[in-house]
């Protein structure tokens, strides 16, 4: 999650992410993921987003969570590492798949054409950057594992909306890759009609009084505020943070979470408040360059540092996998992909 110095606003709530790094390993190539991979979606039940949703699985998850998270930094070869780890899962999933050059970057791009609502699109992406030295797992490693997870579930479903998958570049510099596409997607005359960003989604605790809130958050959602209280400010949910826009897409995500007995907090930001000097840290992923082009788009996180002490290995912590709670990811994962497929309108 891109970085920020401000840490007493409403803003720092909803955020993620930004050494010397050495030579990439190869891609992950163990039987296991091997087999998962060539598998596609192949056995999973395509009758229901139910049933796509429970077709996540956690194995898959944790073999490109051991690749990805390593230092991977642009330019290095790690992140080119990564970023045909992402081409090439897209490409063995079907996807017509598109490396978008921008001036100092190179987004990942995957596309399942619709049916019916062909020129109708969901967006679901994480950055696949990181900052030097630092192992980067929960971000944003959870973010990408999460994304090529959806690829091969849905690989095999058909569609009445077109799916885009995305590996965005840059966004620890300030969401570079991200706002290349969504000002060529407003350029082009795009119909996003939802954009997920998946930002950090493995940190877990039920440890009281884990959860930090930044000042005036009681204030500005005091219902939900609340909720967090008399949990005993546990790190035990996922944050889903919607402009409104996008309120229906985190309403789906809700609903397949309550199905699966995960929490999940929802904070809507209206127009008045996105764009708010005061509230400026809600802006820190991905989902910002599509609110800017005036798309729907939402960010899913853990709360970033507000829970998880090891961001961006800051004061000598780990951001490694280790720390991170698989099980968290795994249904985190299977609540995206149950709700883009209700938006996507299986055929």
């Amino acid at each position: 999650m891109l970085r920020k110095a401000s840490a007493i606003t409403l803003s720092c709530f909803f955020l993620a992410c930004s050494g010397s790094e050495s030579a990439a390993p190869a891609a992950p190539a163990d039987a296991a993921a091997d087999v998962m991979a060539d598998a596609g979606s192949s056995a999973c039940d395509k009758t229901s987003a139910a049933s796509l949703r429970d077709c996540v699985q956690r194995s898959a998850l944790e073999s490109d969570m051991q690749f990805v998270a390593k230092p991977r930094s642009p330019g290095s070869a790690h992140w080119q590492a990564v970023q045909d780890l992402c081409k090439s899962r897209f490409e063995q999933y079907g996807f017509s798949v598109n490396l978008q050059n921008y001036a100092t970057g190179v987004n990942v791009v995957g596309i399942k054409q619709g049916t019916d609502k062909a020129s109708e699109e969901v967006i679901v992406s994480a950055h696949y950057d990181h900052i030097s030295g630092c192992a980067g797992a929960d971000d944003n490693a959870t973010g990408v594992a999460g994304v090529l997870e959806t690829a091969r579930v849905l690989a095999g479903a058909t569609f009445s909306r077109t799916l885009v998958l995305a590996c965005w570049d840059e966004e620890e510099s300030g969401l570079i890759g991200a706002e290349a596409y969504a000002a060529q997607a407003k350029s082009a005359g795009s119909n996003i009609i939802a954009m997920y960003s998946l930002e950090m989604l493995g940190y877990f605790t039920t440890t009281p009084n884990t959860q930090k809130i930044p000042q005036g958050i009681d204030l500005l959602f005091p219902q939900q505020y609340k909720e967090i209280e008399a949990a005993g400010f546990v790190g035990d949910f996922l944050t889903l943070i919607p402009d409104t826009s996008a309120a229906f897409a985190a309403a789906r995500v809700a609903d397949h979470a309550k199905q699966i007995g995960l929490r999940t907090v929802t904070l809507e930001i209206t127009d008045s408040l996105k764009s708010n000097p005061l509230a400026q840290d809600v802006r820190r992923s991905d989902h910002a360059a599509f609110w800017d082009q005036d798309f729907p788009a939402m960010l899913l996180t853990d709360s970033s540092e507000f829970r998880n002490p090891n961001y961006h290995c800051r004061n000598g912590t780990a951001d490694t996998v280790d720390t991170l709670d698989m099980a968290f990811l795994t249904n985190n994962t299977r609540v995206v992909v149950g709700s883009t497929v209700d938006l996507l309108e299986l055929k």
